[in-house]
């Protein structure tokens, strides 16, 4: 239907029997746009199911099973991978310095220090008697300390063992 060029010029019915008509032409546009659309829906469900069961067959076809190597040759390949990684594992070595420190700290296992906000009790373990069996006074060289985790109902603490390195003086100097 073609609209006229001038809508003024048209009576109260003429303009009722256009909107009539123009509200028919988008009814069956939309009528049109949703078939298209299912009929597009179904096309896409059909695509998805055919790659599904494409991708199926390929599978079955080309998968693992139809790829297996066999003893002969998985061992050829286990020997190349194993000098590889021997190869790999010499030269990373050779990249790092061997150092005393570095080595004794791989062998020991290392803990992470207990948070410094924590509230601490110092318990110091000292001799009774700071003197030696030849009769000098003993000379303290340092001191070990190992810090305990303890826990109170609702509060954290950290017990601090401190022990002492003690010498004697006359055979230290020998």
């Amino acid at each position: 239907m073609d609209l006229p060029v001038d809508l003024t010029t048209l009576s109260a019915d003429q303009l009722r029997t256009l909107a009539a008509q123009l509200a028919c032409q988008l009814a069956d546009r939309e009528r049109e746009v949703g078939e298209k659309e299912r009929e597009l829906q179904y096309r896409q469900t059909r695509i998805d199911q055919l790659t599904h069961e494409l991708s199926a067959i390929k599978r079955q076809q080309f998968g693992k099973r139809s790829e297996q190597l066999n003893t002969e040759q998985m061992s050829l390949l286990d020997e190349a991978i194993d000098t590889d990684l021997a190869a790999i594992e010499a030269e990373l070595e050779q990249l790092q310095p061997d150092t005393p420190e570095r080595k004794s700290r791989q062998q020991r296992p290392r803990r992470a220090p207990l948070p410094a906000h924590l509230p601490r009790t110092d318990i110091h373990h000292d001799p009774d008697a700071t003197t030696c069996q030849c009769g000098c006074e003993l000379e303290r060289i340092g001191e070990d300390i190992s810090e305990k985790l303890d826990y109170t109902p609702g509060m954290f603490t950290v017990e601090r063992h401190i022990r002492g390195k003690w010498v004697c003086a006359v055979n230290a100097r020998r």
